[in-house]
């Protein structure tokens, strides 16, 4: 059963309503990812190969609405601005920035709800569904939008509310700086 539309005064409020469909949306896309592929790894490597294309397109749009953003000089502010600013923007929560390691190259993102997970339960003692990151567009979406600015990282989860977790936790770990390059005829 879906939660009732939430109405405003002028009627409904269309920020949730798109928040849902999205949800419902994305829900359809793994279901038919699972059926069109063999195994739940291939799945979760599609699902991390969309969140990077998306994160590669994404990252232009938000610094389009965002000018006054600088370039961010340390891990820190990276974090700050992806989860306050980024998630906040596309799906409507700010996750927590907490976990910081001693040498400040990672970090953890907190989530207390996931959206994408809001009507989702994944059914009992399939063992081969346990192994499904069914969020892993998230991830592939952090990998995407960093390397646009020339971070190489890595994301993965480490707990997911999905699986019984009382949060969902995303790592990022800082790989390296990318060199620009000009693209091959261009120089």
């Amino acid at each position: 059963m879906s939660k009732p539309v939430t109405r405003t005064a002028g009627g409904l409020d269309a920020k949730k309503v798109s928040g849902e469909l999205f949800t419902l949306t994305y829900g359809a896309l793994v279901a038919q990812l699972l059926k069109d592929y063999e195994d739940v790894d291939s799945v979760n490597r599609q699902l991390d190969k969309i969140g990077y294309n998306m994160g590669l397109r994404m990252i232009d749009d938000f610094l389009a609405k965002n000018p006054s953003i600088a370039k961010c000089v340390d891990m820190r502010e990276v974090a700050d601005v992806l989860a306050k600013q980024g998630f906040k923007l596309y799906l409507g929560v700010t996750p927590t920035v907490s976990g910081w390691s001693a040498s400040g190259d990672e970090f953890s993102l907190i989530f207390d709800t996931n959206p994408l997970t809001e009507f989702v339960e994944l059914p009992a003692g399939d063992g081969d569904l346990q192994n499904l990151r069914y969020s892993q567009v998230l991830c592939g979406a952090i990998r995407g939008a960093m390397e646009m600015v020339h971070l190489e990282v890595q994301a993965a989860f480490v707990q997911d509310q999905l699986k019984g977790d009382a949060v969902t936790e995303i790592r990022v770990r800082f790989v390296r700086r990318l060199q620009e390059a000009v693209p091959a005829g261009e120089d």
